[in-house]
């Protein structure tokens, strides 16, 4: 099967694939099977974290290949801020998924109130610098956290990771991104399948005009904003389902539409008060 997925220019020079998997909440051998599926669907993008404890099941999977079929993303734990700290969680996380280089690292959450996540982001610099990873960047940073760890750095991510879905579309964080060169990647695109997002009357509507499932739809949005997006999926049938949405192409109506849908619902934990 071969489907183009665009790639998306980061501003350290590289490039990232606008859509690949995401394997939060999968147990190791769900993890594993599910980078095996989308290998053969065609991804590029995978994206896991220490935290999901299963960074060693995505590297079996990817051992199994060319190491150059795939960008790989992984992230530092809470427990793990601050310099010295970052630097042993870095080690430990690329032992487990048994590569000499990564593509993406990324802080997980600011976690203010340990508030080390400045000297979090000097290590990743020296990862960086190093060239143990290629490209640095954070996840679930809000525009203040952005600002600080800039100013004390000069270094400016190359990604900020955050929950964005049709019901929360972070038009405001979206833009300010926009303005540093920072691209937005969506975590939970899906709106985590809960609250019947995918059972919205918009998005089923679109669906049945186009021939294609709800999720697709939300995915095109995505893909339309220039988003880059991580779907989560154990089923074979939903990770090809996942990947063909970067055929559909959605009319502006369309998107007028499902901009209408924001309404601020948050599935997860805002970023001020998770720790």
């Amino acid at each position: 099967m071969t489907v183009n997925v665009k790639e998306v220019q980061l501003n350290d020079g590289t490039s990232i694939p606008q859509l690949g998997l995401g394997v939060f909440q999968m147990s190791e051998e769900e993890a594993e099977a599910a980078v095996v599926a989308a290998h053969g669907a065609g991804y590029r993008l995978i994206d896991t974290a220490a935290g999901y404890e299963n960074e060693g099941a995505v590297g079996r999977a990817i051992a199994r290949y060319d190491r150059s079929d795939f960008y790989v993303t992984t992230k530092l734990k809470n427990d793990d801020h601050g310099y010295d700290a970052a630097l042993s969680a870095f080690d430990t996380s690329m032992a487990k998924l048994g590569m000499d280089t990564l593509d993406l690292y990324l802080i997980h959450w600011p976690s203010p109130a340990r508030d080390r996540y400045v000297d979090t982001w000097r290590a990743l610099i020296r990862l960086r610098d190093e060239g143990r990873v290629t490209s640095i960047g954070v996840s679930n940073f809000e525009p203040h956290h952005l600002n600080r760890i800039i100013e004390a750095t000069g270094v400016v991510p190359v990604i900020n990771q955050i929950e964005l879905h049709p019901l929360l579309q972070q038009k405001a964080n979206r833009e300010f991104h926009a303005g540093l060169g920072i691209v937005t990647e969506a975590w939970s695109p899906l709106g985590s399948g809960q609250g019947g997002i995918l059972a919205h009357r918009t998005l089923v509507g679109i669906a049945r005009d186009h021939g294609a499932t709800p999720a697709q739809v939300a995915l095109a949005w995505h893909l339309a904003l220039g988003n880059v997006v991580i779907p989560k999926t154990v089923t074979p049938a939903r990770v090809i389902e996942n990947i063909a949405s970067v055929q559909l192409q959605l009319s502006s109506s369309e998107l007028e539409a499902l901009a209408s849908m924001d309404d601020g619902t948050r599935f997860g934990p805002h970023p001020d008060e998770f720790n």
